[in-house]
């Protein structure tokens, strides 16, 4: 049964990257509770055939795939070329992470953290957009609040995310003419196993939700259920949206609480 009984996608081809776990697999098995047919790409093959186990192989389709090597995209839109014919949804949601400051981490980590966050947006975004632009489909980024501000300690991949913040904004001035719509949500800490080692810390996670209005950090299904609002004929009038999807901590300038009396 679909969730809330919605069918937005039937008969839809999308593609997921990083779909083998987090918010990846949850758009993924969001889009596919909701009718489409997805092509969950990952390079971990191991957790990526894990999580398509069971799954209809009609409609959940893994592609092993390093969206960071561009031959590697150039095969996978050979590969839904031949196989599907077209393609109405593309999410870029594949990201590593590096933890330090620029004097921590040398060059060498930049080109890794951007390969796989910038460049693989990058490739895949222009390699899949004339597939877009015949089925006036859409795009949606997972950039994150890191990309819309700074934190201490993530200087690459902050940086990484602002790029894919501004490459939303940018695709979607470029290529609304055609009828493709750009947008990216922007998650806060979720619970993924990017952030496994950091909710270990009690502390951490204490003193993320003290600053979350909501209280308590992002699940994969929140991200799963703005990608697929974004995807949808119900945001057919949105692009080049950047979406906190983060419980209202982007609602703070940064300040802590005012003391009463």
């Amino acid at each position: 049964m679909p969730i809330n009984g919605l069918s937005r996608f039937t008969g839809h081809t999308v593609i997921v990257t990083g779909a083998a776990s987090g918010i990846g697999l949850a758009t993924g098995l969001r889009f596919l509770d909701e009718g489409a047919r997805v092509i969950f790409v990952d390079r971990d093959k191991k957790a990526l055939h894990a999580a398509t186990d069971g799954l209809d192989p009609e409609r959940a389709i893994a592609s092993l795939t390093d969206v960071s090597v561009p031959s590697q995209v150039q095969a996978l839109l050979e590969f839904v070329r031949n196989h599907f014919g077209k393609l109405d949804v593309l999410v870029n949601n594949a990201g590593v992470t590096a933890m330090g400051t620029v004097l921590d981490c040398d060059l060498a980590t930049w080109n890794t953290v951007c390969a796989t966050i910038l460049n693989g947006t990058i490739d895949v975004s222009r390699t899949f957009l004339p597939m877009l632009i015949e089925s006036k489909g859409n795009i949606v980024n997972t950039a994150s609040v890191s990309g819309m501000r700074g934190d201490w300690n993530t200087a690459y991949y902050d940086v990484a995310k602002g790029g894919v913040v501004n490459l939303t904004r940018v695709m979607a001035m470029d290529h609304g003419h055609t009828g493709v719509r750009v947008n990216a949500i922007c998650p806060s800490v979720t619970r993924t196993g990017m952030t496994k080692d950091a909710v270990k810390n009690t502390a951490f996670v204490k003193s993320v939700e003290d600053r979350i209005p909501l209280g308590r950090l992002g699940l994969p299904e929140d991200m799963a259920a703005a990608i697929t609002f974004l995807a949808s004929a119900d945001a057919a009038y949105i692009t080049g949206l950047i979406m906190p999807v983060d419980g209202g901590v982007t609602a703070s300038n940064g300040q802590p609480p005012f003391p009463m009396g």
